[in-house]
Formats: structure tokens, C-alpha cells, sequence
């Protein structure tokens, strides 16, 4: 998951592969407070790893079930019957999926219970849930303003009969989550009698009720509903485990990859994968957001699938706008506002009202950045109009606001496959993390950027110049892929080594051979090669000099070069060298050439290998830097020299944070949304 303060995608031209998406956040949260209600214990497999499941699962603990987790199988034995663990504080983050339905089930089960989340949280809407169970007798009271969380939840245990005789009426117009609340947490209460819910309004969102009613049954549940206004819950009923259940994936997620196929092209080359296809959810899903492939076709996408799976291809380009009541499908609707840019005509998505009051203001929210691309856009209170740029030099590279909301996140990053290439910033990237850690990198997995356009960074200097550290403190910042040069001859010296080569002009065609496809990562401050963590293996002094040997054969010179320009990968590079601007990307908009005096560079070589044990004279090291670097400066080959458009930067005053702000200010200088960056 990229975590950084934004997120810059590269303009990015065609899309092609298969994606295998995390589980659905609506089914995976009502499975485990169902799983939590019932007796026994619940094997859930493809669970959704999110911040919305994962403060279920911290609730889940505190009221006193058993939470075993392995992977993404969780095993859950529920309260079958027992009372709540209380009193106990619980956190709900920014979940509407946990904090409605652990109200509603805690309420009835009886107990002292306070529920919060974040700020955004305390302004959604919660009173007409609480109305609800008001009126079986519950007693709830609001810790800040009416009718918002936090709550706090003190009576004794039981709902009294009387209150149950009479129908419990719940408004359906402003979150269908208020309804599955009930759904989900009156069965509790129906041992003797059964139980009517009357809905107030029009339903909205019924795709997420047939849901709900599908995976009660699963538990034992079964739910009987008169034109979805009147829901009856049989008396006897009594929640019992189904043993094991799997976790469809999430069709809401689905929905960005949906409209990838239809956006992109496939690659252009005979073996090239063609389209998107989509693993873990399919045309018979029980999720509504599958009905977006509906949208998807309108405007459109070929779009085959069967079960557990979809492909989906472009086919009428542009687009087709349209005009959808998308009561059925309130989250993947937002894809379709994105859609929206690369159709012909203006767009009217209409009932959206929902939209107002989710993780943000959703409808101002894609208004407002939609606006930023250059769409002409329209907004009411329960619907969005768009009409895209009306020429391709209308489009705007813009930096995209993502309220804190995943999906808004999600969306947005569709806009980087714009006709006019321009990049598009994603602020505050980890927002996915609610339901989808791995959005980003599984974005970059299928789709494609002219090399050219992926950008680069490259950081030149002499020895001990702190150029490494630099350069991979940078990259981190931006969340891009970071390479050593310096170490790449270092670890292929190591490798023709270990496979029993000797380095010397006799063995120069195999070690080429070799260094051209060798699997060599830089993370987390690592080296590795293959599954193998060498950052300690080559840091010596023996390394060191066989690095030299590998250097001095131009076969493996070549293939080194060849593996350096496959870093150069979505979504960008930061490389670090002495000839990463001059010699191995020569066109990289940004080069900094970043050197100390070699009195700086002695003391801190001297500090390093104090620290490390070893003993060492400073006027020796001096020494030892000088004549290096006239050596670097001098031999024949890449000599060591700042690149002519290069900026300097000499860092003999500066800390390592001083010169990371130096560098990410001369990269935001160069970016198209300059005035807008953060961090």
C-alpha cells in the first residue's frame, strides 16, 4: 500500500491482465457480526483485510468473541446467546458497515457500550437508526450532536414484548444500512414472536438489502418482505453458524477494472494480452454494484464473465454517455461520473442522494474534481451531470482531493489514461486502505505507460556522498521504485561467484548472461536477490573489488545497462549512481548531481565504520576519497561528472532530511500541479 502524502500517475496509454480483487467490505462486515450473533464457530474464508473489517474484528474482541486469524481465513466463535462483554469503548473508524449494525445488534443485546470513529464518522447520519430501536424500549443516547455518533449504550438486558407487537417503522431514503442494522440484530429478539419492520419511504440502495437477506438465511435467517416496505422476521428465530463461508469478491472494486477494459487499450503486440480479466466475482453475483456491468455495456464495454469471473475489452470509442437511475448501484456509480470524461455527450447519473452522506459530500466531491480535469459538471441534490473536456487541450493535469474516501481515490486514478497525457495526482493515496490496501499496485500491475513518460529521478555523485541514502529517502517519499546502481556490480560479482565462475574475460558471455535477467529488488532498505536479503554480502571490502573486475567487462557492462532501464517502472523511478544522468537516462527530467567536500565525506565514512566496529584514520580516508574520486573523474569510460543540465547540490552543511526537501522541491517545481502539491 503506498502511503505517501500523494501519488503522481504518469499519463498511461493501455491496460491488459488479470486482476484478482479483495473481498466485498458490505459481505465481509455483515458476515462477521452474523458469524458473532451466532452459535458456534464460523470459518470465513477471502476475508477483506481493510480498515473497515479490521475495527469489526477489534469490536468483535472486545464484547467477548474468539477471533482466530490466519491469512485471509478468520475463524469466529460466536456469543451464541451469551451477553456482551461490557462496559467497553469501541472504535469504528470511518465504517458505516460496522458502526450501524454493532448499534443496532449491542443495543438489544443489552449492556454499557460507547461507539465513536473518526470526525468524518460524527457527521453521518445515525438518528434514524437510533429512533428505531427507541422505540422497543433501547436506551441510546448521542455523546455530541442529535442524531450523530458517538453514542452511548446503557440498559439492562431484553427488549419487553409489547414493544415488538407493533410494527418498528425505519426511514429507507436515506441509508439502506439503517434497515440491515434491524435485519441484522432483531432476530435476537424474535425466540417468542415474530417481528415486522415497515419501511418509511422509498427504499433506496435494494441491492444491499437482497445482500443482507441472503446471508441471513445463510446463518438461519430466513426473512420474508412484502415489495421491499415490509420485512417479517419468524419468531423462533435463532442464529445458527453454517460452519464455513467464502467472501465473494467485492463488486464495488470491480467496478474501476470494469471500466479499465472498457477506458484502455489492450497492448498492441500479437502476444499481448487482450483486456481485463477480472477474478473473484461474476455475472452471478449476489452483490448489486454487479449490475454496473450493465452501465459498463451501455456505454460501451464488451463484457463477457461467468462464475467467479469477467472480461471486459473496449468497444465503442468513445464512449457512449448516458443518462441511469443508479438507485441500484450507489457506490459504483462514481466510476461512471469518471467514465463520464471519455464519453460523447453529457452524462446524467440521477438518484444519488445516498451519495451526500457517505464516507464525504460525494456528489460535491466529484463535482469538485472533475471540475479540476476540465469537465463541465452539473449538481443537485441527488444527482451529477458531466460533460467532458470539449477538446483534447482542454484537459488539465490536476491534483485530485481525495476527502479521506477510497473510492473517490479509486475513481480518480482512471482520469490518467486521458487523451491529452497529461499526469493526474492523487492526494493522500492510502485512503484505499478501507477496502482496497492494494489498489495502486494492482492498477500498475495491468497497465502500461509509454517509458518515455514513466519519470525519472536520478541522483549522481562521489563516493560517500550520501547519495544512496538520499536517493531512497526520495523515492520513498514519492513512492517510487528506487535502484543502486553502485550495487548492481556488486551483487553480479556475488552471483557469478556463487555459481562457480570465475570473473575474467573467459567467463565474460555467461556472466553477461546471467547479469541481464538477475531478480534484484530494493525494499525496505534491503537488497535482495531472488528471495536472498545480500545487503550485508556486498557491503565488503572483497565485494567490493570484484565489483571492479565484473565493471571492466563490457559484455557484462552492457546487460547491466539493459537491466538498470527495467527499473524504470510505474509509477517512477529514483536512481542512484555516478552515471544515471549522464549515461543510463540520459532524458530524465530531473538529474542532481549532489556532492561534499572530502573532508565531509572522510568524517562521515570515519563515523560509519566506528560504528560498525571497524577501526579507521580520517586523513587516511580523505585520502582515500581524493584519489578515487580523481580516478572516477579521469577513466575513459562513464567518467564520473555531473550531467550538463544537472542541478547541484553540494550537502556538506545538511542533514539528510535538508537534502531530501531540496530534492523533492526541485521535482515539485517540475510538475504541472506545482501550486497544489502537498507534503
Amino acid at each position: 500500500m503506498y502511503s505517501t502524502a500523494f501519488l503522481d500517475l504518469p499519463p498511461l496509454q493501455a491496460a491488459a491482465g488479470e486482476v484478482h480483487l479483495p473481498g466485498s467490505k458490505s459481505i465481509s462486515n455483515r458476515v462477521l457480526l452474523l458469524a458473532a450473533l451466532s452459535n458456534g464457530t464460523t470459518a470465513v474464508h477471502d476475508l477483506l483485510a481493510s480498515d473497515d473489517t479490521r475495527v469489526m474484528l477489534d469490536a468483535l474482541r472486545q464484547i467477548g468473541c474468539v477471533v482466530d486469524e490466519n491469512g485471509s481465513t478468520v475463524h469466529i466463535t460466536g456469543l451464541g446467546g451469551r451477553a456482551p462483554q461490557s462496559p467497553a469503548k469501541l472504535f469504528m473508524g470511518n465504517a458505516g458497515t460496522a458502526m450501524r449494525p454493532l448499534t443496532a445488534a449491542l443495543a438489544l443485546l443489552g449492556g454499557e457500550f460507547e461507539l465513536s470513529g473518526v470526525p468524518r464518522m460524527h457527521e453521518r447520519p445515525i438518528g434514524d437508526l437510533v429512533d428505531a430501536l427507541r422505540q422497543l424500549g433501547c436506551r441510546i443516547d448521542y455523546l455530541g450532536n442529535d442524531g450523530y455518533p458517538p453514542l452511548r449504550i446503557a440498559h439492562a438486558d431484553g427488549v419487553p414484548a409489547l414493544a415488538l407487537a407493533a410494527p418498528i417503522r425505519v426511514r429507507g431514503d436515506v441509508s439502506s444500512q439503517f434497515l440491515t442494522a434491524l435485519l441484522m440484530a432483531l432476530p435476537l429478539a424474535a425466540a417468542t414472536q415474530p417481528i415486522t419492520i415497515e419501511v418509511v419511504g422509498e427504499l433506496i440502495s435494494k441491492p444491499y438489502i437482497a445482500i443482507t437477506l441472503q446471508l441471513l438465511a445463510r446463518f438461519g435467517i430466513v426473512v420474508e418482505h412484502q415489495n421491499w416496505q415490509r420485512f417479517t422476521i419468524p419468531a423462533g428465530s435463532r442464529y445458527q453458524s453454517p460452519g464455513s463461508i467464502h467472501v465473494e469478491a467485492d463488486a464495488s472494486s470491480a467496478s474501476y477494472f470494469i471500466a479499465l477494459g472498457a477506458i484502455a487499450p489492450s497492448g498492441s503486440g500479437p502476444k499481448d494480452p487482450k483486456g481485463i480479466k477480472i477474478r473473484g466475482v461474476g455475472l452471478d453475483s449476489i452483490q448489486g454494484d454487479i449490475r454496473f456491468v450493465e452501465a459498463a455495456r451501455a456505454m460501451g464495454a464488451v463484457v463477457t464473465g461467468g462464475p467467479n469471473w469477467l472480461h471486459i475489452e473496449r468497444g465503442a470509442w468513445p464512449l457512449k454517455s448516458i443518462a441511469l437511475d443508479c438507485n441500484h448501484i450507489p457506490d459504483a456509480a462514481m466510476t461512471l461520473a469518471v467514465m463520464a470524461l471519455y464519453a460523447e455527450g453529457t452524462t446524467t447519473l440521477t438518484n444519488i442522494a445516498s451519495w451526500r452522506v457517505k464516507e464525504t459530500d460525494r456528489i460535491a466531491a466529484m463535482a469538485n474534481e472533475l471540475r479540476k480535469l476540465g469537465a463541465t459538471v452539473d449538481e443537485g441534490a441527488d444527482f451529477i451531470r458531466v460533460t467532458p473536456p470539449a477538446r483534447v487541450q482542454d484537459w488539465k493535469a490536476a491534483s485530485i482531493h481525495t476527502y479521506d474516501d477510497h473510492r473517490v481515490a479509486m475513481c480518480f486514478s482512471l482520469a490518467a489514461f486521458n487523451p491529452a497525457q497529461v499526469p493526474v495526482r492523487i492526494e493522500d493515496p492510502k485512503c484505499v486502505a478501507k477496502t482496497f490496501p492494494d489498489y495502486f499496485e494492482t492498477l500498475f500491475s495491468v497497465s502500461q505507460a509509454a517509458t518515455e513518460r514513466i519519470p525519472v529521478i536520478c541522483i549522481d555523485g562521489p563516493t560517500a556522498s550520501g547519495k544512496g541514502t538520499v536517493a531512497a529517502a526520495v523515492a520513498q517519499r514519492l513512492g517510487y521504485r528506487f535502484l543502486d546502481s553502485g550495487a548492481m556490480y556488486r551483487i553480479t560479482a556475488l552471483a557469478a561467484l556463487r555459481a562457480g565462475l570465475a570473473i575474467d574475460t573467459t567467463h565474460e558471455p555467461r556472466i553477461a548472461a546471467m547479469a541481464a535477467t538477475l531478480p534484484v529488488r530494493f525494499e525496505g532498505g534491503k537488497v535482495w536477490l531472488g528471495n536472498d536479503d545480500v545487503t550485508a554480502d556486498i557491503r565488503t571490502e572483497e565485494a567490493g573489488m570484484n565489483a571492479s573486475r565484473v565493471s571492466a567487462l563490457p559484455a557484462v557492462r552492457e546487460a547491466l545497462v539493459a537491466l538498470q532501464h527495467s527499473f524504470r517502472r510505474l509509477p517512477g523511478l529514483v536512481a542512484d549512481g555516478r552515471d544515471m544522468g549522464t549515461v543510463i537516462f540520459p532524458q530524465a527530467p530531473l538529474k542532481v548531481y549532489l556532492t561534499a567536500s572530502a573532508a565531509c565525506r572522510a568524517e562521515r565514512r570515519h563515523k560509519q565504520l566506528i560504528s560498525k566496529g571497524f577501526s579507521a584514520n580520517i586523513e587516511d580516508l580523505r585520502a582515500d576519497l581524493e584519489a578515487r574520486d580523481l580516478r572516477d573523474s579521469s577513466r575513459t569510460v562513464a567518467p564520473l561528472k555531473p550531467a550538463q543540465d544537472a542541478l547541484v547540490l553540494d550537502n556538506s552543511t545538511l542533514t539528510i532530511d535538508e537534502a531530501v526537501d531540496q530534492v523533492l522541491a526541485w521535482w515539485q517545481e517540475r510538475q504541472p500541479f506545482a501550486a497544489a502539491a502537498q507534503g
